[in-house]
């Protein structure tokens, strides 16, 4: 069994990743949690999916710097274990405590366009994409 989770990059992160080819852990990553379905009883599996992406597309955006460009990506991955992390503002936060290959990526999400509004959804892009999207 796998869980998927959500790794927020920044447009110099994302080329790493294409030079690399894995992302090297530890990784600070998002996904459903027990804390996420604790603090949100009423929530269902994609309401919880969606809200550890978002979570993960802020965190995009809050570690971009200034050589990086103006957009949020982030990268969902396929992985056997996600240590949960305690954060009292933010119940989707885990660790990737092991690195994850290449193999393991299934998509990358980004904004469209520059600048795009932090409540915009990111769109899709296969894996083999994703070197278009730097």
């Amino acid at each position: 069994m796998t869980v998927r989770a959500y790794v927020p990059l920044t447009s110099s992160g994302l080329a790493q990743l294409l030079r690399d080819r894995r992302l090297a852990a530890p990784v600070a990553a998002h996904a459903v949690t027990g804390a996420l379905r604790a603090a949100w009883p009423d929530g269902d599996e994609e309401q919880w999916e969606y809200a550890a992406l978002m979570a993960a597309a802020a965190a995009s955006a809050a570690g971009r710097a200034a050589e990086d460009r103006p957009r949020r990506y982030v990268v969902a991955v396929d992985v056997v274990a996600a240590d949960p992390v305690p954060d009292p503002t933010d119940p989707t936060t885990v660790a990737l405590v092991q690195d994850v290959p290449w193999s393991r990526i299934a998509a990358v999400l980004a904004d469209d366009t520059d600048g795009a509004d932090a409540d915009d959804d990111l769109g899709w892009y296969a894996v083999q994409e994703a070197d278009q999207l730097g």
